[in-house]
């Protein structure tokens, strides 16, 4: 296994990537990534062993429902790009059983890529949301051809695929990039239908790169994104060769969905445990404030509060309810169930503005307007700070000002925005998981029940 050091070090391989229009020399010391970088280090020193054959406890399939708990639980805290890591593994074995029955040759590269993955100690990403073009027109119907990637050459050694993909989360620190069709082709896309591995530096393969990242020289009080930084990228296939062995799916169109949809219910799996953790913070700094603010006893806080409590209670239900009625592929691998994974995503990301939004209420405009920490450490500003900060005398100024970059910085800048633009986008989008939970719901079980329930003679 590698240590953050080694990591690091794998980073000068020559990869291209840029960010706010300047190409990025050397990622670890970049003024605006290496904070993300330094994360990403810091998730390999924590698991790192140092013992033979020892390999990321994330990339292990859960056997039981127990162990997809644990795993579960390892993923709160970790990087994104670990995240990413975890969700591309669990989609590639989700796969398996189905390729297996049709196309063994393609089981048989997905196995030795994974122990690849797995005994390098990489770290993944999955590029899946193309261009797209005009949103109205399939891909085989495109003005641009290249509005989703597609294959524009094959060889006997391998295909040369061209397009982008879109949003793909910590694609310029990432060794390995999972690429698979954002949706089901049709006969005649063949083309479209593509899924390989791809090496960060492959020649010919770009990255821009987004971030939320403070790009100011304090930023002490952005204390949530200081922390959690990753920047998201716009990632460039202008003909890249891709040989035979990193090839899991060309031109088979009726597979052409299956990494997409396998990807989805992991991807929703992880944003649900994220937002369990987020909602618990939310109700955490919403009770600081109100107590900091003097406001904790009057009714209309103590009502949003308790909104909020049971926001965060039913996202967490929604996550246990999905480990607990989990289900296993032919191989063994436990996946959690689709029903209680999408209703719960669903859930948590239409009602996190709302919940935003009561913590901003009970907050105020401090929430925008206060101090930094600099202002507060001048000699000439600090005695006014503290004094005119401070709200309930129990707690002080410092204490409230800190309070209110907090919030702000989750709820109310760019990592505010990032995040309630993320919570309904990744994984698919609202509209995937309203279509996903309605097509596992029983509706067959209930409409039965409501006939009985009024009388009606059974269905034919």
């Amino acid at each position: 296994m590698l240590t953050g050091e080694q990591y690091v070090a794998t980073l000068d391989d020559g990869r291209r990537t840029y960010i706010d229009g300047r190409r990025i020399k050397a990622l670890s010391t970049d003024p605006t990534l290496r904070v993300a970088v330094d994360l990403v280090a810091a998730g390999y020193d924590r698991f790192h062993r140092a013992e033979p054959g020892a390999r990321n406890p994330l990339l292990a399939p859960p056997t039981s429902r127990e162990a997809l708990r644990e795993t579960v639980g390892l993923l709160r805290g970790v990087d994104l790009l670990a995240h990413t890591t975890f969700t591309s593994a669990m989609t590639l074995l989700t796969v398996l059983p189905q390729l297996d029955d049709k196309y063994p040759q393609y089981a048989e590269r997905i196995r030795a890529h994974l122990d690849f993955v797995g005994d390098s100690d990489l770290r993944v990403t999955e590029c899946i949301t193309d261009a797209k073009g005009h949103r109205a027109l399939s891909p085989g119907k495109q003005p641009d051809p290249e509005a989703y990637l597609r294959v524009v050459e094959r060889r006997g050694d391998g295909v040369v695929i061209r397009g982008a993909k879109l949003h793909i989360t910590g694609a310029s620190l990432a060794h390995e990039l999972f690429v698979m069709p954002t949706k089901k082709m049709r006969p005649g896309e063949e083309d479209y239908a593509i899924a390989c591995a791809v090496p960060a530096n492959a020649p010919g393969l770009s990255t821009i790169n987004t971030t939320y990242a403070f790009r100011g020289e304090d930023d002490r009080h952005y204390p949530l994104s200081r922390k959690r930084q990753m920047p998201d990228c716009f990632v460039i296939f202008n003909d890249v060769f891709v040989p035979s062995e990193r090839i899991f799916l060309d031109g088979q169109t009726e597979f052409s969905a299956t990494f997409a949809h396998s990807l989805g219910l992991w991807e929703r799996l992880g944003g649900v445990a994220e937002m369990a953790h987020d909602g618990d913070l939310l109700v955490g700094l919403a009770q600081l404030i109100a107590d900091a603010n003097g406001l904790s006893r009057v009714s209309h806080v103590k009502e949003k509060i308790s909104e909020m409590v049971i926001y965060a209670t039913l996202v967490r239900a929604g996550l246990d309810a999905a480990i607990a009625n989990a289900h296993s592929t032919k191989d063994g691998l436990v996946y959690p169930d689709e029903l209680y994974t999408n209703a719960a995503k669903y859930h948590g990301a239409a009602e996190f503005n709302v919940m935003a939004r009561h913590l901003i209420d009970i907050a105020g405009g401090s929430v925008l307007t206060a101090p930094t920490i600099g202002d507060l450490e001048l000699p000439e500003l600090e005695p006014y700070v503290r004094r005119y900060m401070t709200g309930n005398p129990d707690v002080t100024g410092e204490d409230r000002l800190r309070l209110m970059h907090a919030i702000r910085d989750m709820v109310a800048d760019a990592f505010g925005g990032y995040h309630y633009v993320t919570n309904v986008q990744s994984g698919g989008g609202l509209y995937a998981q309203r279509i996903v939970t309605r097509k596992h719901y029983p509706m067959d079980e209930v409409v039965a029940m409501a006939r009985s329930a009024a009388g009606l003679s059974s269905a034919p």
